[in-house]
């Protein structure tokens, strides 16, 4: 049989989760465990019992009247839980924010050049955030970007769903679009992390089709960089 374990300290602070055998100070503690009747007992003799199955009494509810202790092989519990914990770390799933810029106005190179990044993206397993930047007299082209958003999330329909429709935000007007079929990106943190990826000017050929209004607006304002 094993010997006790007199204590094994948590390796991230250095203490030890529970209490062990010795270091157990009250005069009588409530034991428990598998095939063992539940019984009040001095703590001594609670030791002695726990010696002779060559287990380790470990407290495990120190707040009960009096303490709970279980008689266990507390290395093999310790082991079982970082087990558990590493397979849950393992099933994680990293998902990124992939950021799509765009101007009002859009030409089709550049809106193809973006929409097979986002379905990369997608396929991959991150969102997108697509995004139409207004700077001045620009916000007047507020519909044409909204119609530039709807046309890129029902371009990319194969690949993933809308989570968030466009929304004016101070100057921006900003769509969401999480995979369909989320791809395993194993890492020891379940963090989301956001990229960008810069879009250049841009003229929108609409669908459906928009007229702008021909009047002048003074010089053309360019997009604006962060």
């Amino acid at each position: 049989m094993p010997a006790p374990q007199r204590n094994r300290p948590d390796k991230n602070n250095n203490k030890p989760q529970h209490r062990i055998n010795e270091q157990i100070r009250c005069r009588e503690v409530r034991i428990v465990g598998d095939d063992i009747e539940s019984e009040v007992l001095p703590t001594r003799e609670a030791l002695q019992l726990a010696q002779q199955k060559g287990v380790d009494l470990v407290e495990i509810s120190p707040n009960a009247v009096p303490p709970v202790c279980r008689l266990i092989n507390y290395s093999k519990f310790l082991y079982q839980q970082k087990k558990r914990q590493k397979e849950l770390k393992a099933k994680q799933v990293k998902i990124e924010v992939k950021e799509i810029r765009f101007g009002p106005q859009t030409d089709e190179h550049d809106y193809n050049f973006k929409l097979k990044h986002a379905k990369e993206f997608l396929a991959q397993g991150d969102k997108v955030k697509a995004y139409v930047f207004f700077r001045g007299r620009s916000i007047l082209f507020k519909e044409q970007g909204e119609v530039l958003l709807l046309r890129f999330a029902n371009d990319l329909e194969e690949y993933g769903k809308v989570e968030q429709m466009p929304v004016l935000e101070g100057k921006r007007m900003i769509l969401f679009i999480s995979p369909k079929k989320t791809a395993a990106k194993k890492t020891e943190g379940g963090a989301t992390q956001t990229e960008s990826v810069e879009a250049q000017p841009q003229v929108v050929k609409k669908a459906p089709q928009v007229k702008a209004k021909k009047e002048y607006l003074g010089p053309k304002v360019e997009g604006e960089d962060f």
